[in-house]
């Protein structure tokens, strides 16, 4: 029976050691796939027939080529899977902090941080182990080598490797030496940036490791946010690129906000132009309240922008603009837009005493933008100052210097018979000069005034057979009963036409810069020709103009004003 017993024994050994040695092969040839043990590294072989015969396994010194000269001090020790070129692609081990799973049973390949677990036939330790997520995340991660390494985020664990971290500005500074954390295994990360997330830090971790990464438009914002955090220029340039061809109405204000934060000049400078093109033209209800009181500053500080009828449109997207700053859970449609804002502005005239509403708690935020508006261009015409004195948005201390400052400036262009400007500086003119426009839906002639008092300037500005020209019309009723007797007048004065596609991008641009323009009376002269250009249709013409010299006053370099509307040829 004891013989018996024995041979039993014997048997169920050999069974359980023959499944113990399998599953030792198959770890041995994952790792030899993944990180080639090093030069004069020991790797116990185990062969069945030496364990049944109680003898000890041999050791074998695997050879391999020599290793590469070290690298500099700031970068991490290649792991072994970094020094073989052609070993599969690497990539971190990714870990839950509250996911657990039992090890499982088979001899332990070394790798620090898991404990040795016993074969079937010593001791059993069951081990709490990080198991891989079968999510979309943990597919690229594998495990290469050692990892030296533990990167705590987002509420995870990552075990990585300093060697591939290093391919990272950021990580290369701090494994240099020069900060605390060059010498700690764990280190506890906090990102100093909202817009980094953890899929966005994910895939730069796996970028590290792969060099590769695609970005999804909708989650550019991120990717450039962790990139610029890890001083990935590669993936920045790839941002950039895609920012630069997918401007929009709803990627424009986040674009121009990760640019200013990020560093990025050129797509700053490309939202704005998108900015001063289109915020006359679709003043949607999204749009506007995105707009921060800083950009919206800057956008109608500029002359060049694309004014479609005069000043007082600018007052008017304005108000639609602090409406909806003020109520941004306000639903309406566009078309309910103007008259929502009046009735919000006419109950806080109500509830302020009649007092401005730039003068209350909630209007002194938005002085700064209302302050860019050329306020002679806007009462010279009698509407426009009506709506003005009616809204009671701006100060009556505001109006009251530029009525007087209008009223010196009629004098000065009745009684010194003056021409008009002689000479210009485009610092001067950009400050100060009239902002005007029209649009053209199709190629066919068209003829703009701007009605209100123009100081006797009989100006109208034609589209004919592709042809921009300015012409004096005395005869014109547009022009009003205060038509100059001058001979002879002269106008400052810049000409541009763009176009745009559906998306709100320039696809042609001309401009004529600033030039002084000499006109008798019923002359005309062509400021810009078309005939040999690609024009797309809509094409809209935007004007910049002073009348008279600069120390005609209005404003700091003093000029002429007048409010515009746009007319077609019978």
């Amino acid at each position: 029976m004891n013989i018996i017993r024995e041979v039993h024994a014997k048997k169920y050994g050999l069974y359980h050691l023959s499944m113990r040695l399998a599953q030792e092969q198959e770890v041995l040839e994952e790792s030899a796939m993944c990180s080639p043990p090093r030069s004069d590294e020991e790797v116990r072989v185990f062969h069945p027939s030496d364990e049944a015969m109680g003898t000890v396994s041999s050791l074998m010194r695997l050879r391999r080529n020599p290793p590469a000269e070290a690298e500099p001090e700031a970068q991490a020790e290649a792991p072994p899977a970094a020094r073989n070129e052609e070993a599969v692609e690497a990539g971190p081990a990714f870990v839950h902090q509250e996911e657990q799973a039992e090890e499982e049973a088979g001899p332990s390949t070394g790798r620090r941080g898991r404990k040795r677990t016993a074969s079937p036939g010593g001791p059993s330790a069951k081990v709490p182990c990080k198991k891989t997520p079968t999510s979309t995340y943990g597919l690229p991660f594998r495990r290469r080598g050692e990892s030296d390494v533990k990167i705590c985020a987002f509420q995870e664990e990552w075990c990585l490797h300093k060697f591939y971290l290093c391919r990272s500005g950021y990580f290369a500074s701090m494994f240099s030496g020069a900060w605390q954390e060059s010498n700690m295994s764990t280190i506890e990360m906090e990102m100093p940036d909202e817009n980094i997330d953890r899929e966005s830090f994910y895939e730069a971790l796996v970028y590290l490791y792969s060099n590769n990464m695609a970005i999804p438009s909708h989650r550019i914002i991120a990717v450039l946010a962790t990139a610029s955090m890890l001083q990935l220029d590669e993936i920045i340039s790839q941002c950039e690129e895609m920012m630069k061809a997918s401007v929009t109405v709803e990627t424009v204000c986040s674009y121009y906000y990760s640019a200013e934060n990020y560093g990025l000049p050129y797509i700053k400078s490309i939202c704005r132009q998108w900015l001063l093109d289109n915020l006359m033209i679709l003043q949607t209800n999204a749009l506007l309240p995105e707009i921060s009181v800083h950009l919206m500053k800057e956008i109608i500080a500029s002359s060049d922008l694309l004014v479609i009828e005069g000043e007082i449109d600018i007052y008017t997207v304005l108000k639609k603009w602090m409406f909806l700053r003020l109520e941004p859970t306000w639903t309406g449609s566009p078309g309910e837009l103007l008259a929502a804002a009046d009735l919000c502005f006419a109950s806080c005239k109500s509830n302020s005493n009649g007092a401005p509403f730039l003068e209350t708690d909630q209007g002194r935020a938005f002085v700064p933008v209302l302050q860019q508006l050329r306020l002679p261009y806007i009462i010279c015409d009698l509407p426009s100052a009506q709506i003005i004195d009616q809204d009671a948005v701006i100060p009556a201390s505001w109006l009251s210097p530029v009525y007087k400052e209008q009223w010196l400036t009629l004098l000065r262009a009745e009684q010194s018979r003056e021409l008009g400007p002689m000479d210009i500086h485009v610092s001067d003119v950009r400050g100060s000069s009239m902002r005007c426009g029209g649009q053209i839906q199709m190629d066919e002639e068209h003829s703009w005034t701007w009605p209100g008092f123009n100081f006797g300037w009989d100006l109208v500005v034609c589209y004919i057979n592709r042809r921009i020209i300015f012409r004096r019309s005395a005869s014109n009723p547009s022009c009003g009963f205060g038509v100059s007797l001058l001979w002879q007048r002269k106008v400052a004065f810049r000409v541009r036409v763009t176009s745009l596609d559906q998306k709100g991008k320039a696809v042609f641009r001309k401009d004529t810069n600033y030039h002084v323009l000499c006109l008798r009376k019923d002359q005309e002269l062509e400021v810009l020709n078309l005939e040999n250009e690609e024009i797309t249709f809509p094409m809209y013409v935007a004007c910049n103009f002073l009348y008279l010299p600069g120390e005609s006053g209005l404003g700091q370099c003093g000029e002429s004003s007048r409010a515009p509307r746009s007319e077609a040829l019978p």
